[in-house]
């Protein structure tokens, strides 16, 4: 059964058009599984964001915004299964890692703790060590459009060069950023410069340290 669901949600990544629509019937009928591991991903539902940086709210509700985003492009992806698998499981790291700090919502570390159980949810379906490794690398760099181009001290250039495909970050980095929904065109802009920056950035230090 659990397997089944796996497939399924694996099929709708892949194929539908806006796969949040499969997702959300089964969240709305009650019949997402509750069992473990699958509560990684549900427990999204009940994990708030910072309204000034989430408008959508939960990060259920943004995830299922990337995920259509990034169903808009993975015909561009080197790797389509594991850019949509990342683009689900992106976030999944809030759940345990938001806290309200001096009235305000954060989720520190969400990227690495995210990336460990991203490996762990994977192994339960899949003994393809390739594939498991390719998404739990995306999700733990997935933060770092933001560090790389706000230059902040988070940021480890050095491993994430070595380790991911930069081209890759760059498409999970747009749909992430553009999933919050009503995006204004100036919007769109502002953030396709930033990953045009990150990009740049990360491969001339690439260039620089091979």
């Amino acid at each position: 059964m659990n397997r089944d669901f796996f497939m399924n949600f694996e099929k709708h990544l892949l194929e539908d058009e806006k796969p949040s629509s499969y997702f959300n019937d089964l969240i709305n009928n009650n019949l997402f599984p509750k069992e473990y591991p699958f509560n990684m991903i549900s427990d999204l539902i009940h994990t708030e964001q910072s309204k000034e940086h989430h408008p959508e709210g939960s990060v259920w509700n943004h995830t299922m915004l990337v995920i259509d985003e990034a169903a808009k492009r993975r015909n561009k992806s080197e790797d389509k299964r594991v850019f949509m698998w990342a683009s689900l499981l992106h976030d999944i790291g809030k759940a345990p890692t938001t806290k309200v700090r001096k009235g305000r919502i954060t989720s520190y570390d969400h990227d690495k703790v995210g990336a460990k159980m991203t490996e762990e949810f994977l192994s339960c379906f899949s003994e393809d060590k390739d594939f498991i490794e390719k998404v739990r690398i995306l999700v733990r760099y997935h933060m770092h459009i933001l560090f790389v181009v706000k230059n902040l001290p988070f940021s480890d250039l050095e491993n994430m060069v070595k380790e991911a495909s930069i081209d890759e970050l760059g498409l999970l980095g747009i749909s992430d950023r553009l999933g919050r929904g009503n995006n204004s065109k100036e919007l769109i802009e502002k953030e396709e410069n930033n990953v045009k920056m990150f990009l740049e950035l990360s491969k001339k230090y690439k260039l620089e340290h091979s």
